[in-house]
């Protein structure tokens, strides 16, 4: 077995971006909630276990704290924020609330020379502090309003950081990961994208044995990533499916049957249903009825496929682990649901198919890895992300074939002005680009004349891992360059606006 970390989730918007970390020192780790079965969490057979931080004090009524198992199994501890403070709480020590709190950019006084040396400027996010450790430990940096900024346990390996060592905003915090990650628990850098394939093989081998599969290809990366690890897994057992919802931006069904019919040499067969789809979306302008019924349609339409190849009970999807957290797994997670997946929460419940989700805990990044891993050419492996239910959530108000047109058009002449800005593409800062078209009509003047047409609304943004996200500083030229050409080559758009909203508040995708 792979060396592995527990992750503890007490609530912290920055749990998944703990797991990132860990990964990305080639460490694999699980995340669980903080109250999750002693026999779940160390049936991964974990070396350490990592506490997150959390919205309560631990003085609170009915507070998330440390179960018992965790203490028993001997094994090294690093609390984060209230992961920190439920440590101290839960071993004697004194945790406060502090009449000053500390949020935002904080700066570290190092006590002694350690990892924590190269240290400056760490991210703090707490009312609470420690006044008092607990007994064995010692005090190994401070801030201004911390006296106890870290502290640590050497014997029993058990150590505590009161900032976010997972954020950007810590300039080489992830090095604090990885340290007690690998050095201080001595987990091997096994968690590569060669591991990852070796491993999914022979889940999906053990999972489907040998009966025919039938694979949801949208042309997306998951999708895409997803099919090709099946079909290394088990070769001509899959068929890979791809529906033509008539959803997808300009270009893309051509270049999706062509690219697996040619490229990866998998069996696939192309359904254009985009009549079907336009049919039943009409009239339709609720976003979550929206993906359901997409939803419906799809599995409708591959239970049909189905039966023509004889009824394979696998289907293969590539729901990633974002979509596990926003669409609320209850396996996972306890967040609130905040949109409907259609290949996670959107699928009717009385399909017919038992899901391979190859790629169900992995984040975008290693999704990609693993794609490149797997020879999957480089246009597709890091083309834009696409939602699963398609323009239909771009396209703002009631979905038609002439606002799908529009869109589409505006949408390729942002992609190419921003291919042409070198903004798109591996290495790339910028993680995702689009335009939305919105149910908003205004006054335009053209040619001397009055115009009354929709607006489109234009959406970049960079994140890590795309639970959070920040709207991308374009520059001002290049925008004018888009929103001149949309105008004037659009029919149907005489407005262009650019949204820069981060997410959280907002999500990234409008609908």
């Amino acid at each position: 077995m792979i060396d592995s970390i527990a992750i503890l989730d007490f609530g912290s918007q920055y749990a998944q971006l703990i797991a990132r970390r860990v990964r990305e020192a080639h460490v694999y780790c699980e995340l669980f909630p903080w109250d999750a079965p002693a026999e779940k969490v160390l049936s991964i057979g974990p070396k350490s276990f990592i506490l997150s931080g959390g919205p309560k004090s631990v003085y609170e009524p009915n507070a998330p704290y440390i179960q018992k198992y965790i203490f028993d199994s001997g094994l090294p501890i690093l609390g984060i924020c209230y992961g920190m403070q439920a440590l101290t709480h839960a071993l004697g020590g004194q945790v406060d609330s502090s009449a000053k709190r500390e949020y935002g950019l904080a700066t570290l006084e190092p006590l002694m020379p350690s990892t924590l040396s190269a240290l400056s400027t760490v991210w703090m996010s707490h009312g609470d502090r420690i006044t008092r450790m607990p007994e064995g430990f010692i005090a190994l940096a401070k801030s201004g309003n911390s006296p106890f900024a870290a502290m640590g346990d050497m014997q029993r390996k058990y150590f505590g950081v009161q900032f976010h060592p997972e954020v950007k905003h810590t300039p080489n915090g992830a090095e604090v990961i990885k340290h007690f990650a690998v050095e201080i628990c001595g987990a091997k850098p096994e968690w590569t994208p060669t591991s990852i394939i070796e491993d999914s093989i022979q889940r999906i081998r053990k999972q489907v044995g040998n009966q025919r599969v039938l694979s949801a290809v949208s042309g997306g990366v998951d999708s895409s990533v997803a099919t090709a690890l099946v079909h290394k897994a088990i070769g001509d057992q899959l068929v890979a499916v791809f529906v033509d919802t008539g959803l997808l931006r300009q270009g893309e069904p051509e270049q999706v049957i062509s690219t697996f019919r040619e490229k990866m040499h998998t069996e696939l067969i192309a359904v254009d249903a985009s009549d079907e789809f336009i049919r039943a979306l009409k009239g339709v302008t609720e976003p979550e009825q929206k993906r359901k019924i997409i939803g419906e349609k799809f599995i409708r339409i591959f239970e049909e496929q189905a039966r023509q190849l004889g009824s394979p009970k696998f289907l293969v999807q590539g729901t990633i682990y974002p979509d596990v957290v926003e669409s609320s797994a209850p396996d996972r997670n306890k967040a609130e649901r905040i949109k409907t997946h259609h290949n996670v929460g959107g699928l009717p419940e009385d399909m017919s198919f038992e899901l391979v989700e190859p790629l169900r805990y992995l984040f975008k990044d290693e999704v990609r890895t693993v794609g490149e891993a797997l020879g999957l050419p480089e246009q597709m492996v890091w083309r834009q992300p696409f939602p699963g239910p398609g323009l239909s959530v771009r396209c703002l108000g009631e979905v038609t074939v002439e606002r799908l047109n529009h869109l589409r058009a505006a949408d390729a002449i942002f992609q190419d002005e921003l291919s042409k800005a070198g903004f798109i593409g591996k290495g790339s800062e910028l993680s995702q680009a689009f335009v939305v078209l919105l149910p908003v009509n205004s006054v335009g003047v053209m040619g001397d004349q009055r115009t009354y047409k929709e607006a489109a609304a234009i959406r970049a943004v960079t994140t890590e891992d795309f639970m959070t996200a920040d709207w991308a500083r374009l520059p001002s030229d290049l925008l004018a360059r888009v929103s001149n050409r949309i105008v004037n080559e659009v029919h149907g758009i005489n407005r262009v606006v650019y949204d820069i909203t981060s997410k959280p508040p907002a999500t990234i995708e409008w609908e």
